[in-house]
């Protein structure tokens, strides 16, 4: 599965999103600044998730962005189709199905798919933080 710079950014601004407070939108500015994407560039990114019903977003001094949905309702395999719908099908017109190796790479799609698709951002946010919990820097040398 190829991920797109986009792709990559758009998951980045959901798990942000995913790890705020629910109902509580969040400036543009600091989901840039915490997640280390150009500003410019996540506002195309969000103006585009929220036309496919991913984020809503709510103007004036305590405005910004939210999930328009649960975490636990928005799979990565639902947004990745969304964001990278056009890449994808060029990516898959790559690969020769007369290849010796066509068959494994099928079923290593459908692994990766399996995997993204049975995966949300409300379990990707909450495994997140209970590993932040638990890590314990080894400062020795």
């Amino acid at each position: 599965m190829n991920i797109s710079v986009k792709g990559e950014y758009a998951l980045l601004a959901l798990f942000d999103l995913a790890s705020q407070r629910p109902g509580e939108p969040v400036k543009i500015a600091d989901i840039a600044r915490r997640q280390k994407i150009p500003q410019k560039f996540l506002e195309l990114i969000l103006a585009t998730l929220k036309q496919g019903g991913f984020v809503e977003s709510r103007r004036g001094a305590e405005g910004g962005y939210l999930l328009a949905r649960p975490a636990d309702s928005i799979t990565i395999g639902e947004l990745l189709r969304f964001i990278e719908a056009p890449s994808s099908a060029r990516s898959k017109g790559k690969r020769k199905s007369d290849s010796p190796f066509a068959s494994m790479w099928r079923q290593v799609d459908e692994a990766i798919s399996n995997v993204v698709d049975q995966t949300t951002f409300g379990e990707l946010t909450r495994a997140w933080k209970e590993n932040q919990m638990n890590y314990v820097p080894n400062w020795e040398i």
